[in-house]
C-alpha cells in the first residue's frame, strides 16, 4: 500500500494510542480523530486562503456557512 504523508501519520498516532491504551477498551475513536484533525485543518487552510472565507470554503469542499459554523465551534473566528 503507497500512503501518502497524512495517512503515515494517522496510522502512527492511531498505533500510539493503541500502545498507550495498554489493553484497555477503546471507545468513540472516530470522533476523538475528527475533533484532533478538524481544528487544525481549518486554520491552516483559513490561514492559506488568507482569511477568505469563501475560498477556504471551496477548497475544503464545504459550504460557507458549514465552513463559519464550524470555525465558531473551533473558537477560529469571533
Amino acid at each position: 500500500m503507497n500512503e501518502s504523508p497524512l495517512q503515515a501519520c494517522v496510522r502512527s498516532a492511531v498505533e500510539t494510542y493503541f500502545r498507550d491504551l495498554d489493553g484497555a477498551t477503546p471507545h468513540g475513536m472516530h470522533q476523538m480523530v475528527l475533533d484532533a484533525v478538524e481544528k487544525p485543518l481549518l486554520a491552516q487552510v483559513l490561514a492559506r486562503a488568507e482569511g477568505n472565507q469563501s475560498r477556504a470554503a471551496e477548497w475544503l469542499g464545504l459550504n460557507r456557512n458549514t465552513l463559519r459554523r464550524k470555525l465558531l465551534q473551533h473558537g477560529l473566528t469571533e
